[in-house]
């Protein structure tokens, strides 16, 4: 691919063309270079934090110091026991890195807006009006009061924060306003109808956090109107999703681009596997034992839940052709445990506890030779959880079991056996299991006021940890945002 060849033909179709080449970024190839797409892979694992601050700040994940690795200053703890300030990588990084992505669907708008009138320019303008509507609710999802921001050119010097409420007003209208004039596409990188019902559905689920009135009505609504489409189905496995080629799943909604050399950052398996993991699966690399499963998390799964059996990695562990691995260093043979002696393990604790506590996490297929960065397609909206949601509303508009019939089909194809009567806690719990480690497990605990409460060395927390603190390094260059 000739990347600069590509950037320099979209500046000057967005600049200059009197029509605009939609299906400029309808394509997984053009979706890399295209500059709102590419800030999408900054959230995921390498260089944003989102996921990160999503995950690790919830009830499934966890960063424990293995001895004289992972301390990295403490920022995996601090995320855990919620004890963050405005001053850690996850803040500083997520701000940065999602403005980036408002940014730069504002410098695209400034372009297009002219333009406005020409139909084709009139349905580009609304797919980047609802990425940038995506990033927004992220922002604002993250962290409250956030500046409302429209332009690059005409953007103010020294903005000031916008109430939470307001701009979910603004995200609500905006996103009406384009959804009728996007496709029912099934690209899955490409922004769609789907994709902006989803991300409505998620706004109107959580009105209550932003607003203080909740809308479960229509977000479930917003629910029926994807399911409306008739073009998403539930793969019948719970590894498809996640696949290295997951480019045509019928599940998948909306994904983030990624590609182990030419749209790299996702390396979520470099992060959770063991040191030997390598011998397991033939990567050409070896990873670095970091991040493994709450055990109570774990503990949710029934053993014959086939999310149990693909997603995660314990007990005595092999090298492609079937031979006990042996960890040299502990002595022992290679033998992971769902159970995580302390958050921060030392001399306390053995060599093998220390090197082999936690289940590993493999929900991301890893391929044979896979290298440093995966090649799998990040799903950030997915069938499945429309289901769930829909699920949620039908319960809080209903009753206790009003959700089980959207569920079933959820737990069905994992056998996780019969679903009856399930009320909020079973919903939440399912969230939990299916929609594990896609980032969405913080935004639930928060709905469900259950992010304050105490779990596996972390106590309780105040209900100011449910948003995170605007960087010091941006109230330093805009004072208003410290206001």
């Amino acid at each position: 691919m000739k990347k600069g060849l590509f950037i320099l033909v979209i500046i000057s179709l967005v600049s200059s063309c009197t029509k605009f080449d939609d299906k400029l970024y309808d394509t997984k190839d053009s979706n890399i270079l295209y500059p709102p797409y590419t800030e999408l892979r900054d959230l995921i694992d390498d260089a944003g934090w989102w996921f990160w601050a999503q995950e690790v700040s919830s009830d499934e994940v966890v960063f424990p110091v293995r001895g004289t690795d992972w301390n990295d200053g403490g920022k995996w703890r601090v995320l855990h026991t919620h004890e963050w300030t405005n001053d850690v990588d996850a803040v500083n990084s997520m701000w940065s890195q999602i403005d980036d992505g408002i940014r730069e669907s504002n410098k695209v708008l400034d372009e297009l807006s002219p333009k406005a009138g020409d139909p084709i320019i009139d349905k580009s303008i609304a797919k980047t009006k609802t990425l940038r509507a995506f990033f927004m609710y992220l922002m604002m999802d993250n962290f409250g009061d956030i500046p409302l921001v429209t332009s690059f050119n005409n953007a103010p010097s020294f903005p000031k924060k916008t109430p939470r409420s307001e701009i979910y007003d603004f995200l609500i209208a905006e996103l009406n306003a384009s959804a009728p004039l996007l496709p029912a596409s099934t690209n899955k990188f490409a922004v769609s109808k789907g994709m902006a019902y989803t991300l409505l559905a998620k706004l109107h689920i959580n009105a209550e956090v932003y607003t203080g009135t909740a809308n479960y009505t229509q977000a479930e609504a917003m629910c029926d109107s994807v399911i409306g489409l008739g073009i998403y189905s539930l793969d019948n496995t719970v590894t498809a999703p996640f696949a290295a080629d997951n480019v045509n799943v019928p599940e998948n909604i909306f994904t983030i681009v990624f590609d182990e050399v030419e749209a790299q950052g996702f390396r979520l398996h470099m992060r959770t596997l063991h040191y030997l993991s390598d011998a397991t699966f033939g990567m050409a690399v070896g990873p670095w034992n970091g991040f493994a499963v709450l055990e109570d998390h774990y503990a949710t799964y029934d053993d014959d839940d086939k999310r149990k059996k693909e997603w995660f990695m314990v007990g005595q562990q092999f090298d492609k052709s079937g031979t006990k691995l042996f960890d040299q260093t502990a002595g022992e043979d290679l033998i992971l445990t769902p159970n995580i002696p302390a958050l921060v393990m030392g001399a306390s604790q053995t060599s093998a506890e220390i090197r082999m506590s936690g289940a590993r996490v493999r929900k991301y297929e890893i391929e044979e030779g896979a290298l440093e960065n995966l090649n799998n397609d990040f799903p950030i909206f997915r069938y499945a959880d429309v289901l769930l949601m829909k699920a949620e509303c039908a319960v809080r508009n209903g009753a206790s079991g009003a959700g089980d019939q959207w569920i079933q089909d959820v737990r069905d194809r994992s056998n996780a056996g019969p679903t009856a009567g399930f009320g909020l806690d079973e919903i939440l719990a399912e969230r939990g299991r299916e929609l594990f480690c896609e980032g969405h497990r913080r935004q639930d605990l928060i709905r469900f006021g259950k992010f304050g409460n105490p779990w596996w060395e972390k106590s309780a927390s105040e209900a100011e940890r449910t948003t995170f603190p605007i960087p010091q390094w941006a109230i330093d260059a805009n004072p208003n945002l410290g206001l």
